[in-house]
């Protein structure tokens, strides 16, 4: 069993990380994206998070040599969405 104390530091472990990778999509993501990033992080998260690590990703490899618009994250968001099924009933 884990004692309080193993509890306390993996959560300000966690929070650290959750602080720097809001730090990091500051300097990637411009004010409205941001924004946007942080709608979609309540409705979704786990779409939110992917879209995090990905952005951070690229930054990471030097690979986005200005800030995100909000324009650039909404084509992010829609190649990284799972498609939607379409479903069709038949009635006879």
């Amino acid at each position: 069993m884990s004692s309080p104390h193993t509890n306390e530091r993996e959560n300000a472990g966690r929070e650290e990380m959750q602080a720097q990778k809001d730090a990091m999509l500051k300097q990637i993501l411009e004010p409205t994206a941001r924004m946007r990033l942080a709608n979609i992080r309540m409705v979704k998260p786990e779409l939110a998070g992917t879209v995090e690590d990905y952005l951070i990703g690229l930054a990471s490899q030097r690979r986005l040599p200005y800030q995100v618009t909000d324009q650039q994250l909404k084509q992010v968001l829609l190649s990284l969405q799972k498609p939607k099924r379409d479903f069709r009933i038949n009635r006879r």
